[in-house]
């Protein structure tokens, strides 16, 4: 295990903007792990987790220890009534530890196909789509606690799971370093048929009743269409968090706006942000080297050369213009590291 020095970081975020690492490390273990928490009163430096990514904007120089978790492994740890635990660890590239659940008969996971990201990471953001999150799917999680090295296990509860948001983006931001995440599958397949993008995909394949491989199938195929590929245009997927507004606001709202997008919710009605985006005249629209996805005004994509200045700048730009034209505020969902 290295620590390098003023490491750039240019191919280790998917936005593939310009930034460098005072520090940076890949663990493959963790007691890798603990060994560069070790280090941080050494050098004197804060600690950043960069796992795949695809939900952080960096900027210029990063001032600190960033340790890439690469560690390993998929188990299945307990099987009971066809309720099953199934363990990964941080490393594992999410949409692949997907997959491998799939072709052995573990299901749940078919709804989160094709995200970009880690195993590790995905907690933190509670990353979900097309009906599921992972809170319908969590179990327990083991992490290390930056500052001290000590082991600790979080229950479902005590991540405090909400909409794009965990107790590690809150209370706890920074503080601890995930190492293996379990979750609770099963041998039956629930599957979410709900969203319409599902229900015409599975129409235009001529699928009636599709099996959960198939179904993953379905959504890898409607992400590829609407989402650009990071390896083909730099981006972090979606940029804004779809905004969840009170039943009363959203009534004054649809009087002046009949057509807009929304989603009711247990409390309030959730936004389409990409539609409020695209209705203020921003799909496809661009301001200097960063614009918005030509297919999906949600999505923030670089054209060439961009650093997280770039991003941040039409990112306030887009903000401002859909506050003035429907009072509503849009809260940034990726992570933001530098300058």
């Amino acid at each position: 295990m290295t620590i390098f020095e003023n490491h750039p970081l240019d191919t280790l975020n998917t936005f593939g903007l310009k930034a460098s690492a005072r520090f940076y490390a890949e663990a493959r273990s963790e007691d890798e792990c603990r060994a560069l928490l070790q280090s941080v009163p050494t050098i004197h430096h804060r600690v950043i987790i960069l796992g795949g990514g695809s939900n952080v904007i960096l900027s210029g120089m990063l001032d600190a220890l960033v340790i890439h978790p690469a560690l390993r492994g998929i188990t299945l740890q307990n099987e009971q009534d066809n309720v099953l635990i199934v363990e990964a660890m941080a490393g594992e590239v999410w949409h692949d530890f997907v997959r491998h659940c799939l072709q052995q008969g573990w299901y749940g996971l078919e709804n989160l196909s094709y995200i970009p990201g880690t195993v590790g990471a995905a907690p933190v953001q509670n990353i979900g789509a097309y009906g599921v999150e992972i809170t319908d799917v969590f179990e327990s999680l083991t992490a290390l606690d930056i500052h001290t090295g000590e082991t600790r296990d979080f229950s479902h509860d005590e991540c405090r799971f909400a909409y794009r948001d965990s107790i590690f983006k809150q209370e706890e931001m920074d503080r601890y370093l995930i190492t293996r995440v379990r979750f609770r599958l099963s041998r039956q397949p629930v599957q979410r048929l709900d969203y319409g993008d599902i229900r015409n995909e599975l129409a235009v394949q001529g699928i009636v009743h599709p099996t959960p491989l198939q179904l993953s199938d379905v959504i890898i195929a409607i992400r590829q269409r609407k989402l650009p590929d990071p390896a083909v245009v730099g981006n972090a997927g979606s940029f804004f968090k779809n905004p969840v507004i009170s039943e009363h606001d959203f009534h004054v709202l649809k009087e002046r706006f009949p057509d807009v997008v929304a989603y009711p919710q247990k409390v309030g009605v959730k936004l389409a942000a990409g539609w409020l985006i695209d209705h203020s005249g921003w799909k496809g629209r661009a301001l200097g080297p960063v614009g918005t996805y030509d297919k999906q005004a949600l999505v923030l994509v670089n054209h060439g050369g961009a650093c997280g200045a770039d991003v941040l700048k039409t990112a306030k730009a887009i903000q401002s213009d859909v506050r003035a034209r429907f009072g509503v505020d849009l809260e940034i969902e990726p992570r933001i590291y530098g300058d």
